[in-house]
């Protein structure tokens, strides 16, 4: 038992190392060689840039985009999973350290690795002493397993990652504590609890992407006294070394100290600021007015600065050297939507991705400082990315012709009209809508274009049965990994078991058994190398389908305010590890 818990450590550890985080960032334009505490540009990638352990004052976060939920259950912004950092912790969790070493996964509420048995199905872990809730109560193996049964009720905790149903359910078809008969509320059959301290996992078939989803917040403690079901983002309990002072949900939230988290439980956490403040705008232009003037501290979504900005920025050396422009493991793309015709037909499909000036598209993301233009749907810094192109989109230019014959094959040589959804707090998301529609027309394909809340994202481009009444034939979105591999990556967007009735992200709601087949295949190699190769299958067979025109491979140009200390760009969450920040003049 002892060797087989080693060697899959060992495994994990490779895999780790051999692949880069969905969200996460480039190695490339690294400060690596520079002094330290000098601020230059991409300084704090790969890196970390004014190291300190000054402890005391106030980091003010600002946003133009709030939360999707505080939920730890419901969450799906990567930068809620980073601020998560602060309030909820996890069995596992990415290492608090730049670049590619943030990718391990070192114990957080357990005491070490798991031991898992020799048939790969069955993972145990012993808790840490010493755990405990914002109120003082003990964290037990209880909690953490009534925390992960909480998502399996999607009436109720919706909007987050649903992979540990996937995992877990089994056949059981558990429908979650709320309607749970079992006198204590804990009746998922694959989740066993001995004693409080001791938690055991058991899969139907080995995953060797399986403890990355321990790192997740859906697998975080919730002490059953203290739910509130659909309202638990409205405060939820923290068991990390911030718990909530206050929440206004569109307008602010202030984190400060929980004085029942224990540091000497905790080693990667550093916990600097007495307070954490996060600001919501519906002014993009003035939250960068305000970074750059340094009463900001940094873009809480770290989607990139505006073009204004940025042009401000670039042009400034001074400036310049506060910033990081690394790729972040995102591809921003447009869905092209199969259930809505005439998108029925691959050929009207064929047209769009012809027709797309990706040229026009990369300067509505902001040019090439915010991405590169890119070919398929597995991002370069993934292992099994191979620069596959074959609708020619990296060339930058439309190619009219091909376009005019894919209107002509599909029985539309006339052209069409559609809808295409984007989220309307999102700028350069708006701007890539109209990219788009000006290209289209060149091929009389009329775009009409339907701004809605990103809030909502969930509930309107997330819900399919929205997504047909509204006719929505093309999506403006973008997506970076959940976990560090192939799986992490594509999985949610191409796996049809992924798809939900609420919070869906398989957009053009794909539905291909070999596909799924192959993502289980995959999911049983434990060599990364082996597995990379069915993930570029994948790939390849899903770009073919034309539902994804990819704009960027993502960059995002952030300004980070020359008073904080210990930044670094992880590749865990591909921004700069919230949870490590401190500021230099304790204010």
């Amino acid at each position: 038992m002892t060797r087989n818990r080693t060697l899959a450590a060992a495994a994990l550890v490779v895999t780790l190392a051999l692949t880069t985080a969905a969200c996460g960032g480039s190695t490339s334009g690294g400060g690596g060689g520079t002094d330290a505490s000098k601020p230059t540009f991409n300084g704090a990638v790969d890196k970390v840039l004014n190291p300190s352990d000054k402890k005391g004052g106030t980091l003010n976060l600002w946003t133009s985009t709030d939360v999707d939920s505080l939920d730890p259950g419901r969450a799906y912004y990567s930068s809620v999973w980073n601020y998560e950092r602060y309030y909820a912790r996890t069995l596992l969790a990415f290492d608090g350290k730049p670049g590619k070493d943030s990718l391990k996964l070192v114990p957080d509420l357990a005491t070490a690795q798991p031991v898992v048995s020799a048939d790969g199905k069955t993972y145990t872990f012993k808790l840490k002493s010493g755990l405990k809730f914002e109120d003082g109560s003990a964290i037990t193996s209880k909690d953490i397993k009534y925390g992960i049964e909480r998502i399996f009720a999607q009436n109720v905790v919706s909007g987050g990652p649903t992979y540990l149903i996937n995992e877990l359910d089994q056949g059981q078809n558990y429908k979650g504590p709320y309607t749970d008969p079992a006198p204590d509320k804990l009746g998922l059959k694959t989740v066993t609890t001995p004693d409080d301290s001791t938690i055991v996992f058991s899969l139907a078939k080995p995953d060797s992407s399986f403890p990355y989803l321990l790192a997740m917040g859906s697998s975080a403690p919730v002490p059953q006294k203290l739910d509130t079901g659909s309202k638990y983002g409205d405060h939820p309990v923290s068991s990390g070394p911030y718990k909530f002072q206050t929440i206004q949900p569109g307008k602010s939230y202030t984190l400060v100290r929980n004085p029942n988290w224990d540091p000497s439980t905790d080693p990667f956490r550093k916990a600097l600021p007495d307070q954490v403040d996060l600001t919501v705008t519906t002014n993009a232009d003035d939250m960068d007015a305000r970074l750059l003037a340094g009463t900001a501290d940094l873009d809480w979504s770290q989607t990139g600065l505006s073009q204004a900005a940025q042009a401000k920025v670039l042009t400034d050396p001074t400036l310049k050297a506060n910033t990081d422009d690394p790729y972040n493991g995102f591809i921003r793309f447009i869905s092209i939507q199969p259930k809505v015709a005439p998108f029925d037909n691959i050929h009207c499909r064929n047209a769009i991705m012809y027709a797309a000036d990706t040229t026009a598209l990369q300067t509505a993301r902001g040019g090439s400082v915010a991405g590169s233009t890119y070919g398929s749907m597995l991002p370069p810094n993934i292992l099994g990315s191979d620069g596959y192109d074959p609708f020619g989109l990296t060339k930058g230019t439309p190619d009219v012709t091909k376009a005019k014959a894919e209107l002509a094959a599909c029985g539309k040589p006339d052209g069409f009209k559609t809808t295409i959804a984007v989220r309307g707090n999102k700028a350069k998301e708006v701007n890539s809508a109209i990219a788009l529609q000006t290209a289209l027309k060149a091929i009389n394909v009329d775009v009409a274009i339907d701004q809605y809340d990103g809030k909502l994202l969930a509930s309107v481009v997330g819900a399919p049965d929205v997504v047909h009444s509204k006719g929505y034939g093309l999506i403006v979105a973008g997506w970076g990994a959940d976990y560090p591999n192939g799986a992490g990556y594509m999985q949610p967007l191409m796996d049809s078991r992924f798809i939900t009735p609420n919070g869906n992200s398989n957009y053009p709601e794909t539905s291909d058994p070999e596909v799924n087949t192959w993502f289980d295949q995959a999911a049983a190699e434990t060599d990364p190398v082996k597995a990379a190769a069915i993930y570029t299958k994948i790939n390849h067979k899903v770009t073919d389908m034309a539902v994804w025109l990819p704009i960027v491979a993502d960059k995002a140009l952030n300004y980070r305010n020359p008073r904080l200390t210990n930044v670094y760009v992880t590749d865990a969450f591909g921004e700069v590890d919230f949870q490590a920040l401190g500021v230099s003049d304790g204010k």
